[in-house]
């Protein structure tokens, strides 16, 4: 088996992973999101520290943390990816899970259009074009529906900025990650804290839910590896793979959160729906074609 091969297979693994990630947060539902992000912060970590010390590269992240500039970008990177794994979480949770599908999708437009605006990395046409009708497909959405899609919205731009404040980091995704959810464990750890102890609720209204069923500890400990695993995945198929077939293969995620939201989970898909993702997977044709041509010249 080839090492391209090999990596084709990783990476789609890693995107059925979170894919289908829909369906496990599903089954914990019943607990409030902030508990159950915490509880993944908390789990990532070990999971994460764990596959590091296996693979002696533990001291990884004493060297990242030495220097001040990677810290401070870091912590940035930390509150973008809690709000966009809270978002996700509180989406499934209220049957919203077509808008998060949607807004993967639009990720790679919007970080583009960052890139743009940022790095001054100049836009093709092609790929003026896709943002352009990403564009659409929010206004027909916010038309047709009488709300903007803000969680596509917040999926999207939360993940762009995140790839954006990652960029200049030398670290590799899994020890990046692991820097961030250290950032994190502090605040889950307090908030973990006042909802077993102090009756805190958030803003669902709910109690904690990990000491109320054996199953529930264990879902919620599942968070860990559901989480590291496919950043591990990722991490291998980058070393193998060109950029561009990462792109493509990412694809996978948004389109089998798609079929679980609309097949499985039997959320609406009207008129309004079936216009802006018939806009968005042109947009994303036009997109990944454009990168294709690109990267071979």
């Amino acid at each position: 088996m080839s090492e391209q091969l090999k990596g084709v297979i990783a990476m789609t693994l890693a995107c059925t992973v979170w894919g289908l990630s829909a369906l496990y947060y599903k089954l914990i539902a019943h607990v409030p999101p902030l508990e159950v992000l915490s509880h993944r912060t908390i789990w990532s970590a070990v999971f994460l520290i764990a596959m590091l010390a296996y693979s002696r590269r533990l001291p990884e992240i004493l060297t990242l943390f030495r220097n001040g500039k990677s810290v401070l970008l870091v912590a940035i990177a930390a509150l973008m990816i809690s709000v966009n794994w809270a978002t996700f979480i509180w989406a499934v949770q209220v049957g919203r899970v077509t808008e998060s599908s949607l807004g993967y999708y639009i990720f790679p437009l919007i970080a583009a259009l960052l890139g743009a605006v940022f790095l001054r990395e100049r836009l093709s046409r092609g790929q003026q074009i896709a943002v352009g009708l990403a564009a659409l497909a929010v206004m027909m959405l916010t038309f047709g529906l009488g709300v903007a899609p803000y969680v596509s919205m917040v999926l999207a731009v939360s993940m762009a900025f995140y790839g954006l404040v990652k960029k200049p980091l030398r670290a590799g995704p899994v020890v990046s990650v692991l820097a961030e959810v250290l950032i994190l464990i502090p605040l889950a750890a307090i908030w973990l804290w006042g909802v077993h102890t102090q009756d805190w609720i958030g803003f669902t209204g709910r109690t904690g839910g990990f000491f109320h069923t054996p199953s529930d500890i264990g879902l919620l400990m599942l968070a860990g590896p559901l989480t590291g695993g496919p950043l591990v995945l990722m991490s291998y198929a980058l070393k193998r793979l060109r950029l561009t077939t990462v792109g493509l293969v990412q694809y996978v995620n948004p389109t089998l959160q798609f079929l679980v939201a609309t097949v499985i989970l039997l959320e609406p898909f009207t008129f309004w729906h079936i216009g802006a993702f018939a806009m968005i997977w042109t947009a994303l044709a036009i997109y990944s074609a454009d990168s294709m041509r690109n990267q071979a010249s």
